[in-house]
């Protein structure tokens, strides 16, 4: 054989070492862009609730969107559950269709998400969670609502004519107790004489029994109801009473008694992660900010046919402390302990 042969050789093989020695290292890699055909990146959505369920609905609909704009590729899985199942469908997911974002609810299935993402960090997740973010690839949000929480509590305290309130919520967790205790704290500031009494359900999507603790709120004298869970709204209209909605504006589920709703937007925070995927600068982080008022991810829903039904100078005074929370003059408390029965 020839020198030259033999250098020729020599680079040929001295290649296919440093070509094979990328090819393992690539699954350590931190996620990767939207491959260059489509410029589309492909998510996947997984809820462990039905969509309907206001919470994960809000994420889907973010997604959804997008994908109607033609920003993304979406498909998802509702109704995954909590037995297990959600590690399941997610590791299923990310051999068969590979997908570059993959978004849902952890809370109840933390530990299974984390675990499928660290087996595959080439994918990003971003996932409702109460807990913080993991390296490389699981970034965290939530539904920072408690703002508009408050402002709801204002409109509560000046609406009830009995001076009872009641508040039914999932479970007395932070995530919870949060909005609860932001709503309280509205109610007070407008009506000192106000009482506010406080039920979980224990359960994250359960409207029969939302319903029925809302109705036995009613029979102990509340006139007026934040629906923190789905249900709690049939019984205010079943009595024609005030409610408040959550998560989304849920005014068309009764229009004449649902004054507003605080609404989660999840469309900054969806924005977010399809330029960062897209262009490959994914990292793990809390993206709290992205669903605050001031970002456009958390408001009050519109008033429509109820607003002739509140005083003036309610209206006024809500509008006042909105423009204060907006500005940065007023904040409202991050209050993540369990609120009293009644407060």
């Amino acid at each position: 054989m020839s020198k030259k042969l033999m250098f020729v050789v020599t680079i040929l093989v001295a290649l296919t070492f440093v070509l094979s020695a990328c090819a393992k290292a690539a699954p350590t890699a931190a996620p990767e862009a939207a491959a260059a055909g489509s410029g589309l990146i492909k998510v996947f959505g997984a809820y462990a609730t039905p969509i309907e369920e206001p919470w994960d609905g809000v994420i889907h609909a973010a997604l959804q969107k997008a994908a109607d704009a033609g920003k993304i590729e979406y498909t998802y899985q509702e109704n995954i559950g909590y037995s297990g199942d959600m590690e399941r469908v997610l590791r299923e997911v990310c051999e068969g269709q590979k997908p570059n974002l993959i978004m849902g609810d952890a809370f109840g299935n933390e530990e299974a998400v984390r675990r499928v993402a660290k087996d595959f960090p080439e994918i990003a997740f971003a996932f409702g969670s109460g807990s913080g973010p993991s390296e490389p690839n699981v970034a965290v949000f939530d539904n920072w609502i408690h703002e508009p929480a408050y402002l709801m509590g204002m409109l509560a305290g000046g609406l009830t004519k009995s001076n009872k309130i009641g508040i039914v919520g999932a479970m007395p967790v932070p995530e919870v107790n949060r909005l609860a205790n932001a709503f309280i704290a509205g109610a007070k500031a407008q009506n000192p004489n106000a009482e506010v009494m406080v039920s979980f359900i224990n359960s994250w999507f359960d409207p029969a029994a939302a319903k029925e603790a809302a109705l036995a709120m009613i029979d102990n004298g509340a006139d007026v109801l934040y629906a923190e869970r789905f249900g709690v709204i049939d019984a205010a209209a079943e009595k024609k009473l005030f409610a408040f909605g959550n998560m989304s504006d849920q005014n068309e589920l009764a229009p004449d008694y649902v004054v507003t709703s605080a609404v989660w937007n999840m469309d900054p925070t969806v924005e977010y992660l399809i330029k960062q995927v897209t262009a490959g600068t994914f990292t793990a982080q809390d993206l709290k900010d992205f669903s605050m008022m001031s970002k456009g991810g958390a408001s009050l829903a519109p008033y429509h046919n109820t607003e002739s039904k509140i005083p003036a100078e309610l209206l006024a005074a809500v509008k006042a402390k909105q423009a204060d929370i907006m500005s940065g003059m007023f904040r409202v408390d991050v209050d993540e302990a369990q609120p009293a029965g009644s407060n």
